[in-house]
């Protein structure tokens, strides 16, 4: 494995952080910060509680899970699309690093600053509300897992992506609007059964779940079934990474 070539692709992208702190840390924890103070006040002082936990400790797995999808994607996404844009990538691609080493320097960069924003998320949550983590390890492994499985997603949009409209399209259209109705600020349990039933066919209500049972020991789904279902979608971005590297696909055009 040439670590040196994965160190040097992963160093670039950690700088970039860096370069543009205001819009990768800043703005996200201000943003997640907003929803703290109107949702835990105009919603929390209707909802004291759901199962038992204040509705303002209620919403952080979500609210966590929520920015760490969209930060995820975010990342990668431009991370790849960036070379191909300006056309370094044929550079990167010719240069004596594998495909998946090629992999693991823009995804491990970009999973690395999504589960760095998370705990930062996590502990400016712990100045508005009490907050309890009563599986820390599980915790950490579902933020690791989730912050990996969309990296390689974003990095799969940023391959198919040819313009910086088309970057936008599926964070905006797909992935905001099924976190949103994926439990982030709601359990289930309070839906009418026909929407209950809809909403499990929604992906990211497992991601949240098992992120939220980590925390109160409280679950929409089975854990093992969370658990399941991010493997699954880690696999499948595997897969899918593959096959583009096998066949060229938005790479060698």
């Amino acid at each position: 494995m040439n670590v040196r070539g994965i160190r040097a692709i992963y160093t670039f992208e950690m700088a970039r952080t860096g370069r543009t702190l205001l819009q990768s840390i800043v703005s996200p924890v201000i943003s997640t910060s907003l929803y703290f103070v109107v949702f835990g006040a105009a919603i929390g002082s209707r909802i004291t509680e759901v199962a038992g936990v204040s509705y303002g400790s209620f919403i952080v797995p979500g609210l966590i899970m929520l920015m760490l999808l969209t930060q995820s994607v975010a990342n990668a996404s431009f991370g790849i699309f960036f070379p191909r844009f300006t056309g370094t990538i044929f550079e990167i691609l010719s240069a004596p690093v594998s495909v998946w080493e090629i992999v693991i320097g823009y995804v491990g960069a970009a999973a690395t600053k999504s589960v760095g924003l998370g705990l930062i998320i996590l502990g400016t949550a712990a100045l508005f509300v009490d907050l309890q983590i009563a599986h820390p390890l599980w915790m950490l492994v579902f933020l690791v897992l989730t912050a990996v499985s969309f990296s390689l997603f974003g990095f799969l949009i940023g391959i198919w992506a040819d313009n910086f409209e088309k970057l936008q399209v599926v964070p905006l259209l797909v992935l905001t609007p099924l976190t949103f109705l994926g439990g982030t600020f709601y359990s289930i349990d309070m839906l009418p059964p026909f929407w209950r039933m809809v909403s499990l066919f929604n992906p990211v209500l497992y991601l949240v779940s098992g992120f939220r049972w980590s925390f109160y020991g409280l679950a929409d789904v089975s854990v093992t079934l969370s658990l399941a279902m991010v493997l699954l979608f880690l696999a499948l971005c595997l897969t899918a990474v593959g096959w583009i590297f096998r066949t060229g696909y938005r790479l060698k055009s």
